[in-house]
């Protein structure tokens, strides 16, 4: 039983701050392709 604990402390801590910092991650992805899009666009209307 203590080896079944070892592993969660040993496993389940790296994966929670992975999925958290994909969750951030995400985020910032979006906003940073909409932005891309937006720039894309201005770029367009000056031709």
């Amino acid at each position: 039983m203590e080896d079944l604990y070892t592993n969660i402390a040993n496993l389940g801590f790296p994966i929670a701050v992975s999925v958290y910092l994909l969750v951030r991650i995400e985020g910032k992805l979006s906003t940073l392709t909409d932005s891309i899009n937006e720039l894309s666009k201005a770029i367009i209307s000056l031709k």
